[in-house]
This record gives C-alpha cells, sequence and structure tokens, in this order.
C-alpha cells in the first residue's frame, strides 16, 4: 500500500468530460513515469447525501459542471515531492496543460481546485480481511 497520497477535486463542464480525460490519461502516464505508483481519476456520478456537503457544493460546480475526484499514490512524502519536481520540469506538461486552462475556452478553473498532500490513516482492503 502507497504511503503517502496527493488528492484533488475540481469540477469539469460535462461536455467537456472527454477531452479532459485525454489529458488526464497523459498527464498519469507522466506521473507514473516520474515516480508515483498509482493514478486514479473519478468522474462524478452519485454526488449528494443528505445531511452531508456535496462535492459539487464543495467544487462550486455549476449545474452544467460536474465534479473529478482523484489521487495519485507515492511511496512517501520524498518521493511525492521528488516526482512533483520532476513532472512540473517535463516539457510535456506544458503542452497537455494549457489546453485545460485557456482563458478563451477552459475545460476548468484551478482556482475551484481543492488539493493536498495526505499521510495514512487507516488502510484496509478486501485482501486484508481474513478468510
Amino acid at each position: 500500500m502507497a504511503n503517502y497520497i496527493d488528492g484533488f477535486v475540481l469540477p469539469i463542464p460535462r461536455d467537456r468530460v472527454g477531452e479532459y480525460q485525454r489529458v488526464a490519461e497523459a498527464v498519469a502516464d507522466i506521473w507514473i513515469e516520474h515516480g508515483a505508483l498509482d493514478y486514479f481519476e473519478y468522474i462524478g456520478d452519485d454526488l449528494t447525501l443528505e445531511g452531508t456537503r456535496s462535492f459539487i457544493e464543495l467544487a462550486a460546480a455549476a449545474e452544467h459542471e460536474t465534479v473529478v475526484f482523484g489521487w495519485v499514490a507515492f511511496a512517501s512524502r520524498e518521493a511525492r515531492d521528488l516526482a512533483n519536481e520532476r513532472v512540473a520540469a517535463d516539457p510535456r506538461m506544458a503542452g497537455l496543460i494549457e489546453p485545460l486552462v485557456d482563458p478563451s475556452t477552459p475545460i476548468f478553473d484551478s482556482g475551484r481546485m481543492a488539493y493536498g498532500g495526505f499521510r495514512p490513516l487507516v488502510q484496509s482492503s478486501a485482501g486484508d480481511a481474513a478468510t
């Protein structure tokens, strides 16, 4: 199991999910190449639960938007820091990120993206269950 993750939530227009997905797939490959163990992004499907704050509200998603929830797993915080440094310096990233944040037709507003690094608190999986 990974010992450190970067997690993120962001709103994107529903009609641009395919375009976003193509960019995210390329970005995932770059992160893995530079040291990430796993890269996951999921698109919102069931985003509300009565009595809780929804991801829609958290991301300030408009009616025409949905929410992406993702995380990147690393062996350690140090491995994360090194991978993020390498990813930021990778020239392929500029060509991928520019269309996402192009002011004339942005896919998402980074100002509404929530992001953070997280260390383990509880880790469990189906493989851990006693039979």
